[in-house]
């Protein structure tokens, strides 16, 4: 984690240094007129340009930790916010290092364990305000994040965790259990084998943790969907393919099969693919990693499809789609087999798990 460190007080760079030494990826920021205080590990600013040297931090920082009032820090970063999966975690301190104040960000940006950090670091008492976290119950947001799963909507995160504070009922289906793990016999939980059992339950609200895609109008108001990543898209392209056309391809088997696009782990391709742009390209708009295999390894596997004289031709591989989404899943279950267009091959297979 990425953290800035910012002190604008002679007690703050000392408290700054202190976090510093401490806090692994951290790096101290100190007003010039203490510059002395702060050790010689340190960034010195004019307390002038303040304002320009959070607006330059911020798209590069995981967390911040500013060491001022809080005030100061609110007109300050409130013109760089843009939604709770994308702010970094901020956390406020007072220079005597009584508080340490998880103001922004505190489930996903990890601002609320960031201040339990500072404060056992400095002995300061930790302030955390999010709701659930008052009342000791876990949260749905947390949930995804511990899991590494992907929120469909994220409004929907403040409607079912006001449901868990209210005591209502919430249906779930999460075939992994992880869910019934997390919560542990706290909340209202009531746990169904199928959306479609969940559904006639009497529920307030509902958390269904899938890949597959539900319709928009099938969806009821009080629905969050979790992504666990466990998709692999195994992709083939003809050289020169533009990235729309990859998108617009993949996008719309993936409905047909009912499959979610959030839920993609990874894009798995042949390694003579790894400098083609249009797949980088989609790829990168979606945040996905991609892996490559050598034809060989691509050879050695058994898919259903017979082999690709194309594929032979060009790089002399069976076939690229199946096996590298099977390959790439650890041997996983192919959801879709293979699917064609004029340019792109795609096939999807579901991550094995042990």
């Amino acid at each position: 984690m990425r953290i800035a460190v910012i002190a604008i007080t002679r007690n703050g760079a000392l408290l700054g240094q202190k976090l510093r030494e401490s806090l692994a990826g951290a790096q101290l920021h100190v007003s010039n007129r203490y510059a002395g205080q702060a050790g010689t590990l340190k960034q010195i600013f004019d307390p002038a340009g303040l304002k320009e040297l959070i607006a330059s931090l911020w798209p590069e920082c995981d967390g911040f930790v500013f060491i001022m009032a809080s005030g100061i820090v609110v007109r300050m970063v409130a013109p760089f916010l843009e939604s709770k999966d994308k702010d970094p975690a901020v956390v406020v301190m007072d220079d005597a290092g009584k508080f340490a104040i998880s103001l922004l960000s505190g489930h996903l940006g990890g601002a609320n364990e960031l201040a339990e950090r500072c404060a056992f670091i400095s002995g300061a008492r930790p302030v955390i305000t999010t709701a659930t976290d008052a009342n000791d119950l876990p949260s749905f947001d947390m949930l995804a994040k511990e899991q590494d799963w992907a929120i469909e909507d994220l409004s929907k995160i403040k409607t079912l965790n006001r449901m868990l504070l209210d005591g209502a009922e919430i249906a779930v289906v999460d075939p992994g259990g992880q869910t019934r793990n997390w919560f542990h016999g706290r909340g209202k939980l009531c746990f169904y084998d199928s959306m479609a059992l969940a559904m006639d339950s009497r529920a307030s609200g509902f958390l269904f943790v899938t890949n597959r895609h539900i319709p928009s109008q099938n969806q009821p108001d009080n629905l969050l969907i979790l992504r666990p990543r466990n998709l692999v898209l195994g992709i083939g392209c003809n050289r020169g393919t533009q990235a729309e056309e990859i998108e617009n391809f993949v996008c719309m088997q993936l409905r047909q099969a009912f499959l979610a696009l959030k839920s993609v782990k990874c894009i798995a391709s042949a390694a003579a693919k790894r400098d083609e742009q249009g797949l980088i390209k989609f790829a990168e708009q979606h945040a996905i990693q991609l892996v490559f295999f050598a034809s060989e390894e691509l050879n050695q596997v058994s898919v259903p499809s017979p082999p690709s004289r194309h594929a032979l031709a060009a790089i002399g591989a069976k076939g690229v789609a199946e096996p590298a989404a099977i390959l790439a899943s650890g041997n996983g279950r192919l959801l879709l087999r293979k699917v064609k267009s004029d340019n792109v091959t795609l096939a999807v297979a579901e991550v094995h798990c042990a």
